[in-house]
């Protein structure tokens, strides 16, 4: 049957396939043993309510603080090179957390615990964005425009990451992020 971790994993992947698939509230503790493979009881000794499931992946499979450091994806002189790269390391859109990012969207309209973590993901994208422009582009920035451009990026990005899971055609985010860094290196006027 496995280490009592693997066993804790398989229940942690079934209820991530099946929370994504047919919701948080339709999802019940039988169909996340029978998905891992583990009798219902021990579904109960790792996770003694259902929402400890919910909040163990949120928890655990999320992306945690910090994403990135700014200086691992800043190209000084280029922000365009420095927000692509921001995006592709920050992987939002990955195969293996579409399935989680279907449960942050479906039910962050439910349950708080979803909602807080997404508005924490959701800011702390924006001050890394925003570390990023101001480390990329070589003079000041106004930090109203900052905030607006690394909120229209963060914005593409999650647009980005949503639009993956239905398999469809997403914001082009390197072309996103020309007009952003077009907007704050362009002389006033």
């Amino acid at each position: 049957m496995g280490t009592p971790a693997s066993r804790r994993e398989r229940i942690l992947d079934a209820a991530e396939v099946q929370f994504a698939g047919d919701g948080f509230a339709a999802t019940g503790t039988t169909a996340i043993a029978d998905g891992a493979g583990v009798p219902k009881g021990l579904v109960f000794y790792y996770f003694p309510r259902k929402i400890d499931i919910l909040r163990a992946l949120l928890a655990e499979r999320l992306p945690s603080h910090p994403l990135c450091e700014p200086s691992e994806v800043t190209r000084i002189g280029d922000p365009v090179a420095s927000l692509v790269q921001l995006a592709r390391t920050l992987g939002l859109g990955r195969h293996e957390s579409v399935v989680l990012s279907t449960i942050i969207w479906r039910e962050s309209g439910t349950h708080p615990e979803v909602r807080e973590h997404l508005r924490a993901l959701r800011e702390s994208i924006l001050e890394l964005t925003e570390q990023v422009l101001d480390s990329a582009i070589e003079h000041a920035i106004d930090p109203v425009m900052r905030r607006q451009a690394a909120q229209t990026f963060v914005a593409v990005v999650m647009d980005d990451a949503n639009t993956q899971r239905f398999e469809g055609t997403g914001p082009d985010v390197a072309g996103a992020a020309r007009v952003i860094s077009n907007a704050l290196t362009s002389p006033p006027g």
